[in-house]
């Protein structure tokens, strides 16, 4: 009888046990259905899922990811300003084809989550003594307000004038004024460098350094990435129309994430075309061991037929050319390009299933001058995705050739025509 009792109790514990883990641990799998490598790819799982399939955390537990025997560094995201996160991202790499399942473990140790920074968003207000201050979560732009005068002052009242995003790669700036162009900030080294440049006037970010400089020539160009509406004017006339300038009511920035894998802000526009008003929001995204940003726009009230209008700045020496696949539509230039005058490649990937057009920006008496452009369908209250590459000489020598940098972006379109999905168990 006690030999029963004691397999009986075995039994139990055994039971209890097994139940204890289901409970605490779950599944889900990753399909790299692309034929080429995905290096620093950025999963994101969304809570209602973790909390669907694993269960909710209470008092001191958390999840830990685990990839084999390897603990995954995951950062969380608060994505509506609530102060709660609501998705868990993480980085992760994988080989042509290749499936990988991941464990989702619920524990009540503590989670150790440090991680070298690999991108970084920043917004700072110069102080009165010339120094900037702590990067502010939010920020409005004055009525208005004009492009920093040099001439009169030695700082803008931003650091490099307006947000700042960089990653591992490449690093980028928003002018926080009446342009509202995007500039590139080329990269030698791999550490988050935007908070020191342009802080110090002595040190012009023009001039090459050891860790880069600013690259691109702007002027009225759509610079990297930046937008504009192509509608018809009152008069039915065929215009370009850059957001920005005087017809801005309203702009606004907003952080939502600051790395160290991940960070993303957000900008919202209260703008006017032909007097009626129009709202456009646009998530601005980065992540580390990527060329390119990521942003996601929604445009509301626009003229019936009007396109979303990005491009790539046109000077000096460069080639334009573009490329479409079954899901992705994609425009490029290659050349001489750079404000070092060395090779520097740039391009916009968009979906396929929203492109509309690729051509050529006046080259005077317009809005927008000096752009390869490419256009997508605007849908009202539908979100938009390009993605911006820049790919530097000094980055990686490689991007010298332009044969290199066009492989280079058939591989980025395969992937981003086959985007990760996560499969739970």
């Amino acid at each position: 009888m006690k030999v029963i009792n004691n397999i009986l109790l075995f039994i139990i514990i055994s039971f209890l046990g097994s139940v204890k883990s289901n409970a605490q641990q779950h599944t889900f799998s990753i399909v790299n259905k692309t034929k080429v490598e995905r290096v620093n790819e950025l999963v994101i799982l969304k809570r209602s899922d973790i909390e669907k399939y694993a269960g909710k955390t209470s008092g001191d537990s958390g999840y830990e990811i685990i990839s084999g025997n390897d603990k995954i560094v995951y950062q969380t995201v608060d994505t509506n300003y609530d102060g709660n996160w609501d998705e868990l991202v993480f980085l992760s790499s994988f080989k042509p084809g290749e499936k990988k399942v991941f464990k989702l473990v619920m524990t009540n140790e503590p989670v150790a989550n440090t991680a070298t920074a690999m991108a970084h968003v920043r917004m700072k207000y110069k102080n009165a003594d010339d120094s900037f201050g702590e990067s502010v979560a939010s920020a409005t732009m004055p009525y208005q307000n004009p492009p920093t005068d040099f001439s009169k002052q030695k700082l803008p009242p931003y650091l490099t004038e307006g947000p700042g995003w960089e990653n591992d790669k490449v690093a980028f700036r928003l002018y926080f004024d009446t342009r509202n162009t995007i500039d590139i900030y080329g990269k030698r080294i791999p550490g988050m460098v935007m908070d020191t440049v342009g802080a110090n006037p002595a040190n012009s970010y023009h001039n090459l350094s050891a860790w880069g400089m600013d690259i691109l020539h702007v002027v009225k160009s759509l610079g990297a990435g930046s937008l504009a509406i192509a509608t018809k004017d009152e008069n039915g006339k065929d215009t370009l129309i850059r957001l920005g300038g005087k017809n801005i009511a309203k702009e606004t920035y907003q952080q939502i994430a600051d790395g160290p894998l991940y960070a993303a802000f957000n900008m919202h526009y209260e703008w006017k075309i032909n007097g009626k008003p129009v709202t456009i929001n646009q998530q601005v995204s980065i992540w580390g061991g990527q060329y390119f940003y990521e942003s996601n726009v929604t445009v509301i009230g626009a003229p019936e037929g009007s396109n979303l209008v990005s491009g790539i700045a046109d000077f000096y020496e460069n080639a334009v050319d573009s490329f479409h696949t079954s899901n992705t539509a994609a425009l490029l230039s290659h050349g001489k390009q750079s404000e070092n005058k060395d090779e520097l490649g740039m391009a916009v990937l968009l979906p396929q299933k929203t492109f509309a057009f690729f051509k050529e920006a006046p080259k005077s008496n317009s809005d927008v001058m000096e752009t390869h452009l490419a256009a997508q369908n605007i849908t009202d209250n539908e979100p938009l995705t390009f993605r911006f590459y820049s790919c530097w000489k000094l980055t990686d020598k490689r991007f010298v050739s332009k044969g290199f940098f066009k492989q280079f972006l058939h591989n980025e379109a395969e992937k981003f025509g086959k985007p990760l999905q996560v499969k739970w168990k």
